[in-house]
C-alpha cells in the first residue's frame, strides 16, 4: 500500500515513487527543493508540483547563482507568469534566499555538507503505521527553520522545512506497509 498523500494524481504517484524521501546530495537538486517548498507555504504540494516545470523555467532552472542575480525587472516578469505562483514576497524571498544559500556553500564548501549536519550524515528513518502519525514539524525542523532564518532565508518555517527534509531525503516518512520505504 502506498503513502496515501499522492492519491490518484500521476503527477504526485511519480513524484512520491521516484523522488520523495530519497536523499539528496546535488546542491541544485537541494536549492530547487528549497525554493518549491518555499512556494508551497498555505498551498498544497499538489499545487506546486504541477507548476513545477514553470518554476524550472521561471527560475533559470534553479541555478542558485543566476537566480541571486535577479532584479526588479525580473520580479515584474515573474509577477506576470502565470507558469508559477505569482506571489510577491514569495518571489523577493526565492532571490533573497538563493544569496542566502551561495553564502552558506561559500562557509561549509556546500549545501549539502551544511544541511546533512542537522541529521547527522543520515537520513531519520521513521516507523510511521498510519499517515496521521506523520508531524508537521520536529524539534530538528524548528533547529533548521531557526538557522536558515538567521542566515537570512525567508518562508522557511518549521513546517516548511520539514516537508523539504522530507522531500531530500533527510527524513524517510514514507508509512511502512509503503512499497518506497
Amino acid at each position: 500500500m502506498h503513502c496515501p498523500w499522492p492519491q490518484n494524481d500521476p503527477l504526485m504517484i511519480a513524484y512520491h515513487d521516484q523522488e520523495w524521501g530519497i536523499p539528496v546530495h546535488d546542491d541544485t537538486k537541494h536549492f530547487e527543493m528549497l525554493l518549491l517548498e518555499s512556494f508551497q507555504a498555505g498551498l498544497t504540494w499538489k499545487t506546486i508540483l504541477h507548476r513545477r516545470a514553470g518554476f524550472r523555467k521561471a527560475f533559470a532552472e534553479f541555478d542558485v547563482h543566476k537566480v541571486a542575480q535577479f532584479t526588479q525587472s525580473d520580479i515584474d516578469r515573474l509577477l506576470l507568469d502565470a507558469g508559477i505562483i505569482r506571489h510577491q514576497l514569495k518571489i523577493i524571498a526565492a532571490i533573497n534566499n538563493a544569496k542566502a544559500f551561495i553564502a552558506i556553500q561559500q562557509e561549509f564548501g556546500s549545501f549539502n555538507r551544511y544541511i546533512w549536519k542537522f541529521t547527522g550524515g543520515q537520513p531519520i528513518n521513521n516507523f510511521f503505521k498510519v499517515h496521521a502519525e506523520i508531524p508537521a514539524k520536529t524539534s530538528i525542523s524548528d533547529q533548521l527553520s531557526k538557522d536558515l532564518k538567521k542566515r537570512g532565508f525567508k518562508f522557511m518555517g518549521s513546517t516548511i522545512c520539514y516537508a523539504y527534509m522530507q522531500a531530500a531525503g533527510l527524513v524517510n516518512d514514507h508509512l511502512l506497509s509503503c512499497p518506497y520505504r
